[in-house]
């Protein structure tokens, strides 16, 4: 039995969030290092540069990937429960993950269902994350033990097909900030209120932008509450907006 968990927990692969930045910066980091080490004194015209203070900024850089590093390795777990707790669950919710990716949220949520189903919808951007695929999602589902109740679909955030009032809850983690102009996010917002149920609740996590999304559902008359940032868990640090549709 010890033996069939180890294997069970091998094949799941939640991913590293953002490698291309991560990358970027330990590179970064080490060119620093070097142009400071061969590189003692600049000179440029009359101006003469000491490097040795670069040194610095490549820690700056190196911790920051460090950071990201763990956040995708352990901190994001943390984070998923944190949102997960603000539900309370029945067991029976229709839930909808936007930005899915490789499925935590999705599956994290389907483990609190019996009747109920979680679904999510992505449009899978490899820079998001490693081996970011629908297929990654549901193997995923499958190791997880959730493969019954999940189902993933390629969906826009900003238009998708589901009908009106569908959703008893709605969540999506670092997903909206890849919206670039701001119209595209409220449009994106818009559509959350659409498909969430009268009485349905939406969590919204995001480094960037929480004021704006409180903004835009406070003006479509959602209730909503700015949760703070987890520094400890999450990097860069993450907010939570709590969003409830009001019954009719």
């Amino acid at each position: 039995m010890g033996q069939d968990s180890t294997q069970k927990s091998s094949k799941i692969n939640y991913g590293v969030d953002a490698p291309g930045v991560i990358r970027n910066l330990f590179i970064a980091a080490l060119a620093v290092i070097v142009v400071a080490l061969f590189f003692p004194v600049i000179k440029i015209g009359s101006v003469i540069i000491e490097t040795s203070g670069f040194l610095w900024s490549a820690g700056g850089m190196a911790l920051g990937g460090l950071l990201m590093l763990v956040y995708s390795l352990s901190g994001k777990y943390k984070h998923r429960d944190r949102m997960l707790n603000l539900i309370d669950w029945n067991g029976n919710e229709q839930v909808l993950d936007i930005g899915t990716g490789k499925g935590l949220l999705m599956i994290g949520a389907a483990k609190k269902l019996t009747t109920g189903k979680s679904t999510g919808i992505d449009i899978w951007n490899a820079a998001d994350l490693t081996g970011n695929n629908v297929e990654a999602a549901l193997k995923n589902a499958a190791a997880e033990g959730v493969a019954d109740k999940v189902e993933v679909l390629n969906e826009n955030a900003m238009n998708m097909s589901f009908g009106n009032d569908h959703f008893d809850v709605i969540l999506s983690n670092m997903c909206l900030h890849n919206i670039y102009d701001k119209q595209g996010r409220k449009t994106a917002c818009a559509e959350i209120k659409r498909v969430l149920k009268p009485g349905g609740t939406a969590i919204i996590a995001d480094f960037r932008n929480m004021k704006e999304y409180k903004q835009t559902f406070d003006a479509l008359n959602l209730d909503t509450k700015l949760f703070p940032a987890n520094y400890l868990t999450t990097f860069p640090a993450v907010g939570i907006l709590f969003v409830k549709k009001l019954s009719l």
